[in-house]
C-alpha cells in the first residue's frame, strides 16, 4: 500500500465539499451586508450601529469576514 492511499474519490470530495461549504459562506455574508445596507436608520439605532458603521460593514468584500467566524 503506498502514502497515496488516502487520495481517494471521497477524500477528494470531501476537499471540494470545504470548497463549496466556503462559497456558501461567502454568499450568506454576501446577502447578509445587502440586507444590513437596506435597513432604515430607526433599525439601525434598534440594532445599535449607526450609518456609517452600518455603510462600512455592508462595503467589505464577502471573503473578508473576521477569523472566529469561519469555526
Amino acid at each position: 500500500m503506498s502514502a497515496h492511499s488516502t487520495n481517494t474519490p471521497f477524500v477528494g470530495a470531501l476537499h471540494h465539499m470545504g470548497f463549496f461549504s466556503r462559497i456558501m459562506e461567502m454568499i450568506a455574508v454576501h446577502k447578509q451586508r445587502r440586507d444590513l445596507a437596506r435597513l432604515d436608520d430607526s433599525a439601525l439605532k434598534d440594532i445599535g450601529i449607526s450609518r456609517y458603521e452600518a455603510e462600512i460593514e455592508s462595503s467589505r468584500p464577502a471573503w473578508d469576514v473576521p477569523h472566529h467566524w469561519m469555526d
